[in-house]
């Protein structure tokens, strides 16, 4: 059986099923948010053995006979009836942590992107980075620190063409609207105010000449890349997220094979079976290896371009599937 574990309004998920559907892939789909307000997870030694059962819905489900898992995008699990905050807050972390150790136990299982302890270990991007460079890709000269000392250094090496990255996703509240950072250029006037550095570190690295951008999605073995005409717009130019614009135009593009072999490799030898990364490609040609997202979207590059991502996202889980459960030890 295939587990999904995402938010109920994934629509990438729901993109997905129909495929799974022609290919005969008996699943899931549940959400964490629904553990513990609205179902029970049950793991325990007896017998001699360890046994997991989910009750979900009305029905029973054998976590033993999970053979493939893909953990999209699940909400936060949720106590929803338990009112007072701290005390919520308090079954919540017991739920987290008794998710963990159940998907720790589901040691049979094939998944996408990875188990969820693992996909967290490797969810850096600096050591995305160095492994970039290890396998040869082009990188930008990048510096990761909280010294303001650094910051001028930085943008004079860059010939005054510096931009700053947030370190990973994390929402905040800015007049009481939540925001969160996009790549932003560094200007001169800016340089005044790198006392704030102190207070958390970011990462900085050269504004580089674009020519155009690439998103490549690795779905196993397989290697998808789209071409981003970024700089058709100033919404864009330096972080293509603003992809609103309807003058920013996406295609399929033919990646050289030893740029795609090492993207491949890049997704693998981080022990993950899906990744989505970013390049730029320079007016000289030169490939430059951005970042990698562990559990990226990938739906709005399907729509745009017509690379056939989810057919092979639904091909690995259904070979995921389908080998496992025609394993001998399950008679047993």
């Amino acid at each position: 059986m295939l587990l999904i574990i995402s938010s109920a309004r994934d629509d990438s998920v729901r993109a997905v099923l129909p495929k799974l559907a022609a290919r005969g892939v008996p699943l899931l789909w549940w959400d964490e948010a629904d553990y513990p307000a609205a179902c029970t997870l049950t793991t325990g030694f007896a017998g001699g053995r360890w046994q997991q059962t989910l009750t979900y819905r009305g029905e029973t489900y054998d976590l033993s006979k999970v053979t493939a898992v893909w953990d999209r995008r699940p909400d936060r699990p949720s106590a929803a009836g338990v009112r007072e905050p701290s005390q919520r807050a308090f079954a919540e972390h017991a739920a987290r942590l008794a998710l963990r150790g159940a998907y720790h136990l589901m040691v049979r299982a094939r998944w996408m992107p990875a188990p969820p302890q693992h996909a967290v270990a490797v969810d850096n991007k600096l050591l995305h980075l160095h492994r970039a460079v290890e396998l040869g890709f082009t990188v930008p000269e990048t510096v990761v620190t909280n010294d303001p000392a650094a910051l001028v250094p930085a943008w004079n090496r860059a010939g005054g063409r510096l931009i700053t990255k947030a370190l990973g996703y994390h929402p905040f509240t800015l007049d009481g609207e939540e925001r969160h950072l996009f790549t932003t250029v560094v200007p001169r006037r800016r340089l005044s105010g790198r006392h704030r550095f102190r207070h958390g570190p970011a990462m900085v690295q050269p504004n580089l000449p674009k020519a155009y951008e690439l998103r490549v999605t690795v779905v196993g073995e397989r290697v998808f890349a789209a071409r981003i005409d970024s700089q058709n717009s100033r919404l864009t130019a330096v972080d293509w997220r603003h992809y609103e614009d309807a003058k920013v135009g996406y295609s399929a593009y033919d990646l050289p094979p030893e740029v795609g072999k090492r993207c491949a490799r890049l997704v693998a030898g981080l022990g993950l079976t899906f990744g989505a990364l970013d390049f730029v490609v320079t007016p000289d040609g030169r490939y430059v290896f951005l970042e990698l997202n562990v559990n990226g979207q990938w739906a709005f590059v399907e729509m745009l371009t017509g690379l056939p991502i989810g057919d092979a996202i639904a091909d690995w889980l259904a070979a995921a599937t389908h080998i496992d459960s025609e394993d001998p030890a399950d008679a047993h």
